[in-house]
């Protein structure tokens, strides 16, 4: 039976940083995958958000961002336009309304989205609006599965004792499509830095692989479970 699966990441490259494998993984399983992106990704650069001064790098981006999930097999994309690390400026309300709109119009099975303790602001926003959207009301529609994932240059950056730390206990064998990960994150070039940064090709690639040797296999993603619910 395939799943109706929902990634809500915060900028263009998150939800590959985070789950691309297991996206990939899920596509191939002939799940339906969709993923959500609120925030812009570039706007951040300067002191003031000036939306009309980027309009051509935030249009790259998004076409970036549909090249890099068609490589994953994502059934579909939708970005948003919340401002780029500024998502603690809007009314927690809004940003939780945004996803239940999701919920309601794709009522996916299974979400993916970031870990409560990342040092950017838009992720912890973000997976505070997913945990609410998704909450059991009786008579709505169901998530049966919540997993957080990790998104280099942002969970390992916070300091210990500032927030929860990332203690994975969920972890996705992505051996066979690791590489339409790293495939997927060159299309996000402009987002890419060079080694030894966290957010480069290379540490990604490392990171799969010793996710993939914390369970004996050749990579793997890792999440923290939220919520499963068993029929």
């Amino acid at each position: 039976m395939s799943n109706k699966v929902l990634v809500i990441a915060a900028h263009p490259d998150d939800e590959v940083l985070g789950c691309g494998g297991t996206m990939a993984k899920h596509a191939k399983n002939n799940d339906q995958v969709y993923t959500a992106i609120l925030a812009e990704g570039i706007t951040s650069r300067d002191k003031k958000r000036d939306r009309k001064r980027y309009i051509n790098e935030i249009r790259d981006l998004a076409l970036a961002a549909q090249k890099a999930n068609d490589i994953l097999g994502a059934a579909s994309l939708q970005m948003f336009d919340f401002p780029d690390n500024r998502m603690d400026s809007y009314d927690r309300l809004d940003v939780v309304k945004a996803v239940e709109e999701l919920i309601s119009k794709l009522k996916p099975d299974i979400v993916y989205t970031h870990h409560a303790g990342d040092v950017n602001i838009d992720h912890r926003r973000i997976h505070e609006a997913v945990v609410t959207a998704c909450r059991p009301i009786p008579g709505k529609h169901l998530v049966k599965r919540i997993l957080f994932f990790e998104t280099a240059s942002s969970t390992e950056w916070m300091t210990p004792g500032s927030a929860p730390g990332f203690v994975p206990n969920w972890y996705v064998d992505i051996t066979d499509t690791l590489q339409q990960k790293l495939d997927a994150l060159h299309e996000y070039e402009y987002e890419m830095r060079d080694w030894p940064h966290a957010r480069s090709i290379k540490a990604l690639e490392y990171q799969a692989r010793w996710r993939g040797a914390n369970i004996g296999a050749e990579a793997a993603e890792a999440f923290i479970l939220g919520r499963n619910i068993e029929n």
